[in-house]
């Protein structure tokens, strides 16, 4: 009872997607400050069956200790698209308080939804907690893009948040765990974030979800391979590139990726990555500088 109450308090906003007409259509819209939704009527093609939803925060950002949840829910069939008209800015934290933004979703039998937001940006000193859980059926589908910039370089800021936690979990409808993720930068903990980091600027993950994006699934996977088997084998392609005493070189990619499948037959995400990390340990780089780092996870539904 108590959990409810709390989720009653913090809950800013909700979305309803179902066919109303042979269309994707809203019946139901609530926000409150500091979120506010836009719904387009028109975005692209009239034969385009997809409704757009901009999530927008009022002061054009997270001020320290927000607490936000929003729940979306998309009817079987339906395709929903939740972004952002910009960053999401997270304001400086007063004294040790956090900021937490948490998404709930249910993605209906042969719905898309489709979460791809503008990166997030903290500011110095910023602490920041995303949640996002997704309740899926065997054949949904979903786009995930989880991702964050280094901060305000016109500030002097780089990686000098306090803390950055972001959390993906997927479950399907007998409450199976499909996908669970935990990305955690804290300062506290792992001391300068920026010397961990050094010359990266982003990371980002994105995961595509079901049969409607398997085209898409299988080309991420074959231009991951082509790009990091092109940069380890060729370090001249590199942001910078010197031998180490042992004469391996030391490089930093400007794109460090990787790809892997999830789900019950991932044999080869793992043969992937394997190979991927063997392949770095054999020519003696270390490849945790770059200026871009991006992990893709797919799942086709083989059960």
């Amino acid at each position: 009872m108590g959990n409810e109450q709390e989720d009653k308090e913090m809950e800013m906003g909700s979305i309803v997607v179902e066919k109303v007409g042979g269309r994707s259509s809203v019946v139901h819209c609530f926000s409150r400050y500091p979120v506010k939704f836009i719904i387009p009527k028109k975005v692209g093609s009239s034969r385009t069956d997809v409704v757009w939803v901009y999530a927008l925060n009022y002061g054009g950002g997270i001020v320290s200790g927000d607490q936000i949840l929003c729940k979306f829910s998309v009817g079987d069939c339906c395709t929903m698209v939740l972004t952002t008209q910009g960053s999401t800015k997270v304001y400086k934290s007063v004294g040790s308080k956090c900021s937490k933004q948490l998404l709930e979703a249910r993605v209906g039998s042969n719905a898309l939804l489709a979460i791809i937001p503008d990166p997030v940006t903290c500011f110095s000193t910023a602490r920041y907690y995303q949640k996002q859980v997704f309740n899926v059926s065997s054949n949904s589908n979903l786009v995930i893009v989880d991702w964050i910039t280094s901060g305000r370089h016109e500030s002097g800021e780089k990686w000098d948040f306090d803390l950055y936690r972001s959390i993906n979990n997927i479950f399907l409808e007998d409450g199976e765990p499909l996908f669970l993720d935990t990305m955690s930068l804290e300062k506290e903990k792992i001391g300068c974030i920026h010397e961990l980091v050094q010359d990266y600027q982003v990371i980002a993950m994105i995961l595509l979800l079901g049969p409607k994006l398997q085209f898409v699934q299988n080309l991420v996977q074959d231009k991951v391979k082509g790009i990091m088997s092109e940069q380890l084998q060729h370090p001249s392609g590199a942001l910078s590139h010197k031998r180490n005493e042992a004469g391996y070189f030391i490089s930093k990619p400007s794109l460090m990726a990787s790809c892997s499948v999830f789900g019950t037959k991932n044999q080869f995400g793992h043969i992937w990555l394997e190979s991927f990390y063997k392949s770095i340990e054999t020519r003696g780089r270390k490849t945790r500088n770059a200026n871009f780092m991006i992990s893709a996870h797919s799942n086709l539904y083989k059960r």
